[in-house]
């Protein structure tokens, strides 16, 4: 098992998707930046701004406790008192004959430390004080020579204050710049995923008429490139189809006439047996014609695979005359697919036809995954070694040992089987079967 590294977590967790990635890009320095700026301010400009507050509010504290201290009892020092508290928005009271109780508490230590420097440096270590948190205000008691001096101070001037607004308008503005991204990558993506799906749907061999370019200039680019690349495709296999077709068509003309000239000829060995090569030299031209034009000409329809399945075993049963003792049929209905009908039905019907020529008993069933379709053909014939299964596909190939794949032919039966299947977006695999003999598998993606 391999080592899970943070590296390897990374792109675990990471997303797949050029739309996810392209919004990490955006949004990732935009969550640094936003913890840089939270940290600057919150814990650099913010404690500093508070520090400083607090050392004001110390210093007239300060003042307070001065003139608590150095004027008497009496009208002048409550005037006075009156006059600091209306002039410094502070509410004042003096508990006369009180002490303040030990241990001495504090609702923040920045106060503690910003009251302690000031009353260090203006009164001394002799004025001990508390300090609380009362709604929006704080509560400060300092120790005075008649009793206990009350300093009631709003909050807003001892500490910072509209740090959620600081807060709400860096959020909200994110939010506002991650949406317009979303919205932008959107837009930007989209033109990606339908160049994606239009290729797609071109290997599966279904047609895309509707397809224009569009979007940022790059996949602009890339989307005429694969239009282009499509129509030489498109326009290789139609010469292709039209050169063997009239090549076939040319040939089976003189083939023809040297037909009626032996079945002039009367009965006889000699012409029974060119008549027979001549009926092989057509039943070859017909599987060059075959191979050559593949799937061209048929357009991808919505069709049942289980009525194409059971189609294409009736006319490989029919050809070899094989009764139901020899082939087992299990295609459900129900089973729907985009595929070229035609072309789909001779695939099946080459590896029915070519299970049929090897074993005694042929199964043929179909299943429905989540994301593909399978048609399995199993035989009970001889099979074929593992390390020369690749090689039955290659076309005009015969096996010379074991089992002929192309026993009558050309060697062109799995050959068009697969540049079938393969045109549609699927595969065929060849493998053991559980009857003993050969599996061919047609994969075909939903």
């Amino acid at each position: 098992m391999p080592q899970t590294t943070p590296l390897r977590l990374l792109k675990q967790v990471s997303p797949r998707g050029l739309f996810g990635r392209s919004l990490i890009i955006i949004v990732a320095p935009m969550v640094v930046l936003q913890g840089i700026v939270t940290y600057a301010f919150f814990v650099r400009h913010y404690d500093i701004v508070t520090r400083h507050m607090a050392h004001s509010v110390a210093g007239d504290v300060a003042f307070l406790t001065n003139i608590e201290e150095s004027y008497p009892a009496g009208p002048a020092r409550t005037r006075l008192l009156d006059m600091a508290a209306h002039s410094l928005g502070f509410a004042i009271s003096l508990d006369a004959g009180a002490k303040l109780a030990r241990p001495y508490g504090h609702s923040s230590i920045d106060l503690k430390h910003a009251m302690d420097a000031v009353f260090a440096n203006r009164l001394g270590a002799a004025h001990p004080f508390t300090s609380g948190a009362i709604d929006n205000s704080f509560d400060f008691r300092i120790q005075v020579r008649d009793g206990v001096l009350k300093v009631v101070i709003p909050r807003d001037q001892v500490v910072a204050s509209n740090a959620d607004i600081f807060i709400l308008w860096m959020v909200g503005s994110s939010l506002v710049l991650i949406a317009v991204a979303i919205l932008f990558l959107r837009n930007q993506v989209k033109p990606i995923e339908r160049l994606a799906a239009v290729a797609d749907a071109f290997g599966k061999g279904r047609a895309v008429p509707d397809f224009k370019p569009y979007g940022a200039m790059e996949v602009r680019k890339a989307a005429q490139a694969f239009i282009t690349m499509r129509a030489r495709i498109e326009r290789y296999v139609q010469q292709r189809t039209e050169m063997l077709a009239g090549v076939s068509h040319d040939l089976k003309t003189p083939l023809t006439r040297l037909r009626l000239q032996l079945a002039m000829m009367g009965a006889g060995a000699e012409p029974a047996s060119a008549l027979d090569d001549v009926r092989e030299m057509e039943h070859m031209l017909d599987e060059y014609l075959d191979f050559a034009s593949g799937d061209s000409g048929e357009d991808a329809q919505a069709a049942d695979l289980g009525e194409v399945v059971t189609e294409a075993a009736f006319a490989a049963a029919h050809a070899r005359a094989a009764g139901a003792e020899r082939i087992r049929v299990d295609a459900p209905s129900g089973v729907w697919l985009a595929v070229k009908r035609n072309a789909l039905k001779r695939c099946a019907t080459n590896l029915i036809d070519n299970a049929l020529k090897h074993g005694k008993h042929v199964d043929v069933a179909l299943a429905q995954h989540s994301r593909f379709v399978e048609i399995l053909v199993d035989d009970d014939g001889p099979g074929i070694p593992e390390a020369r299964r690749e090689e039955a596909f290659r076309p005009f190939h015969r096996l010379d040992e074991g089992r002929n794949l192309q026993v009558g032919g050309v060697g062109l039966g799995l050959a068009i089987a697969r540049d079938i299947a393969r045109a549609h977006g699927g595969e065929i695999t060849l493998g053991a079967s559980r009857l003993g003999g050969l599996r061919a598998a047609i994969r075909l993606p939903v």
